[in-house]
């Protein structure tokens, strides 16, 4: 259930129209990278999480609908960068504050219309689900694998790519007021980003993503497909993050092929799994996920809440391992 409060969770304002920017801000509306694309990504992705994690599914929740009124407040600023685009700019067109300084009728017929069409003869002066480009939202955009360790890694992408969108926008306005909403955007991108991370934290294991623990005979093998300079870092030297194993840094990958037959004939170095650790590891963590896939929609007294006093469970809180 949905209630919507007609006052914006930030108080958006804008100091004088601006259609130039109205169709940069489209971006953050209708693009691969908005607000309604979070919304509907977080939104579809809560649905497995609803019985085994619970706790999960109510975060998910949350911040889809924070992120549906974030779009209300990008559609709210577009509209007012707008304004004037209208039946009454039709009408007296001349005596619109939006022509003040110098700014003529035929550069606003110009700027609003060249650049964004959809404003004049689609919406007549709103905003619209497309792009910067006019492209239209397309549900294409959203990440939804099933696997709630996959999800929120996808989710950390996104709320970066958004994030540096708001920034990118704050670059092309100097209206004081624009630069206030955007600047609180920006901020709640980073803030859901940190949640999302620290939900990913709560469950474990959580890596590899997905159950299957990969084969260690190719896992922590780093192989050297540049010529004009050997770089090296914690990508290629040292432990890798994830399984903490040796890298194996191989200067010449076609001489390796050769030598190991296609890498059918490669010797476990540097790591402590095994094939048959791995078998056993992929075994144990596949019942986990299985029982939370069944556990997802029951198959017995089918229902999605329980109405009055009675609380869904919730889940219990897995503490994060110490390194």
């Amino acid at each position: 259930m949905f209630y919507h409060s007609k006052e914006l969770h930030f108080k958006a304002r804008v100091s004088k129209p601006d259609p130039r920017f109205a169709r940069l801000m489209l971006e953050q509306f209708g693009g691969g990278n908005g607000e309604l694309s979070a919304c509907m990504q977080y939104f579809v992705q809560a649905f497995a999480c609803h019985n085994p994690y619970p706790d999960k599914y109510d975060m998910l929740m949350d911040i889809a609908t924070e992120e549906l009124g974030h779009l209300e407040i990008v559609g709210a600023t577009i509209q007012m960068l707008l304004a004037g685009v209208n039946g009454n700019l039709k009408d007296a067109a001349e005596r619109s504050d939006v022509f003040a300084d110098g700014f003529s009728k035929d550069d606003f017929v110009h700027s609003t219309f060249g650049i964004a069409t959809q404003f004049g003869v689609v919406t007549g002066g709103g905003p619209r689900l497309t792009d910067s480009a006019g492209v239209p939202w397309q549900s294409t955009y959203i990440n939804a694998n099933g696997d709630l360790t996959v999800d929120l890694r996808s989710n950390l992408a996104s709320e970066a790519r958004a994030k540096i969108a708001y920034e990118y926008l704050m670059q092309f306005t100097d209206d004081k007021e624009v630069l206030a909403t955007l600047n609180y955007l920006m901020t709640r991108e980073v803030a859901h980003f940190q949640q999302f991370e620290a939900a990913l934290d709560t469950i474990r294991p959580n890596f590899p993503p997905g159950v299957l623990q990969t084969d260690p005979r190719y896992g922590n093998l780093y192989s050297n497909h540049s010529q004009g300079g050997d770089y090296r870092g914690p990508w290629n030297e040292g432990r890798s993050t994830g399984f903490g194993e040796e890298w194996q840094y191989i200067a010449d990958p076609h001489r390796q092929v050769i030598e190991t037959d296609g890498l059918t004939k490669v010797e476990l170095e540097g790591t402590d799994r095994t094939l048959e650790s791995v078998r056993e590891a992929d075994l144990a963590l596949s019942k986990k996920r299985s029982e939370e896939v069944r556990s997802a929609t029951p198959t017995k007294r089918i229902g999605w809440c329980e109405y009055g006093d009675r609380k869904r469970p919730t889940s219990k809180r897995v503490p994060a391992e110490q390194d």
